[in-house]
């Protein structure tokens, strides 16, 4: 099925539900030394869970800044 998640965007989504991103600001740079590949990765990912997996994953901004929240 092509809208299976990959192992790194079910590794993210997993980091992302753990992770406090609804209240303090989401860092793509962040996000990216935490997992250790490019932040062009991350976005990539970002993008593919916003589309494959809409129904745990909500993105926003609010007072100048993205926030992630995932569930």
């Amino acid at each position: 099925m092509a809208d299976e998640l990959t192992e790194f965007e079910t590794k993210l989504l997993k980091w992302l539900v753990k992770s406090d991103f609804h209240i303090q600001p989401w860092s793509s740079k962040d996000a990216a030394k935490a997992f250790k590949v490019k932040e062009d990765e991350i976005y990539e990912a970002v993008a593919a869970l916003s589309k494959k997996a809409a129904d745990q994953i909500q993105i926003f901004y609010k007072d100048g800044n993205v926030h992630i929240a995932a569930d």
